[in-house]
């Protein structure tokens, strides 16, 4: 039974993270290709930024990069094929080992957003083992599973469970200190303080047993 995990991942020497700590505003991401060499250190990106001379400027001092060639341009977008340093860290052989595919790969804050398909939890774990043998901060932020019939859904919820539990996250009820009250998490579904606590207690149990604890 397959899966999807998003991950935001962080380290000062993953490719391309010293050019997006020094350029405000620029995004960048990979152009993933059917087929994938896990050796290999050369990949397409997409980088938008409106000054193309500061960009490869940036790209010259960027410890990540050995070589790079621009293959288009339109206004702020730019096509780049990028050439890795040995030194520079990537995730993406761990995911290719496992026989996943990084389905998408962005820049975002100082890191990476990633979404991989996978094929088991294990495999999962196998990439997360990887990262951390790196020193590469590894935050799983979604993770899902390709059921029989086919559809993706989150591991054990269900769609109001599911609900709850975003908006609580994005309302920021589970943040240190507390942003938002039960009580008003519960206003935004519509439902009460009770029930809410206890959608969100079965929820999160659902979540756990799906994810965590072994048959």
């Amino acid at each position: 039974m397959s899966i999807t995990a998003k991950a935001y991942i962080e380290h000062e020497d993953l490719a391309l993270v010293p050019t997006l700590c020094n350029l405000d505003s620029v995004n960048i991401r990979v152009i993933h290709q059917a087929t994938t060499d896990p050796t290999s250190c050369t990949f397409p990106f997409v980088i938008e930024y409106d000054d193309l001379e500061e960009l490869e400027e940036t790209l010259n001092r960027d410890h990540t990069v050995t070589e790079y060639e621009r293959i288009d341009s339109n206004n702020n977008t730019n096509i780049y094929q990028i050439q890795h340093t040995d030194t520079a860290k990537l995730i993406s052989p761990a995911v290719t080992q496992v026989n996943g595919f990084l389905l998408q790969s962005e820049t975002k804050d100082k890191g990476w957003l990633i979404q991989a398909q996978l094929s088991s939890r294990d495999a999962l774990n196998s990439v997360w083992e990887y990262a951390r043998e790196n020193d590469i901060s590894f935050n799983l932020l979604e993770l899902y599973e390709k059921r029989k019939g086919g559809s993706d859904s989150s591991f054990g919820l269900t769609e109001e469970q599911q609900k709850a539990l975003e908006i609580a996250y994005e309302k920021g009820y589970f943040s240190e200190p507390r942003e938002m009250s039960l009580e008003d998490v519960a206003n935004e579904v519509g439902i009460s303080s009770t029930a809410m606590s206890g959608r969100l207690r079965r929820g999160m149990r659902n979540l756990l047993s799906s994810t965590l604890i072994e048959d």
